[in-house]
């Protein structure tokens, strides 16, 4: 059997206190055993007790009183529900992004070293498109895929691109509908734009700075959320 990893422990212990709180219908206010109690409880150790209260702190479940105890903070059903179902996909959105940054980080590099004058053709009708839907305010995921798809092929490592396609239902969660809301990244529209321009020059290091400006402010972004 595989050991739990450090990570997955919190996550779990955190899974259970959430458990507890529903099982025992425990109301804003109430008192939650002590972390002693709690570790004989779940059978886990101080840290990663620990570790799970202060992420069921960040997301308002539980609040940590030095002196006094562990309250529940709230326990609304579809705000309880809906909190849990936002962090897990922040963390999921947020894991994936390190995958973006290095992998359609170096397709960007290439392709700014490898575009043939067809490509980039094609990522400037792309952009118009997008400007027309942009202006017309109508959904630009589909479009916004689009260019990025066209960036990964205009690299010609047909590797690359199908690492990055064996992941497409995962990297996919950015377009379609991030956090239930299919604009969340709209703002990062600009930088499509400019690199482009870095990408068309062939000049790798504006190109890549240009993705490195929409991965931070994604990212920025899915923290703040």
């Amino acid at each position: 059997m595989a050991k739990i990893h450090k990570q997955l422990m919190h996550e779990l212990v955190s899974q259970e206190i959430q458990k507890y709180i529903e099982e025992k219908q425990l109301q804003e206010g109430d008192k939650l055993p002590s972390v002693e109690e709690m570790t004989r409880m779940f059978g886990v150790g101080r840290s990663s007790l620990r570790e799970a209260l202060r992420h069921l702190e960040t997301i308002e479940i539980v609040k940590v009183v030095n002196g006094k105890g562990i309250f529940v903070s709230d326990v609304g059903t579809y705000r309880f529900a809906g909190k849990i179902k936002v962090e897990n996909e922040k963390r999921f959105l947020l894991s994936i992004l390190d995958v973006r940054r290095a992998l359609e980080g170096k397709a960007v590099d290439l392709a700014a070293k490898r575009i043939t004058p067809l490509q980039t053709a094609e990522l400037e009708e792309i952009l118009r498109e997008y400007d027309k839907l942009k202006e017309a305010d109508l959904d630009t995921s589909k479009i916004d895929l689009a260019f990025h798809r066209s960036v990964m092929r205009a690299a010609s490592n047909p590797i690359l691109f199908s690492v990055l396609e064996s992941i497409s239902g995962m990297y996919e969660k950015f377009f379609n509908e991030p956090l239930g809301d299919k604009r969340l990244f709209d703002e990062t529209y600009p930088y499509h734009r400019s690199m482009f321009e870095g990408i068309a020059a062939r000049d790798p290091e504006q190109a890549v700075a240009e993705f490195n400006k929409m991965m931070n402010r994604i990212e920025e972004i899915i923290r703040t959320y």
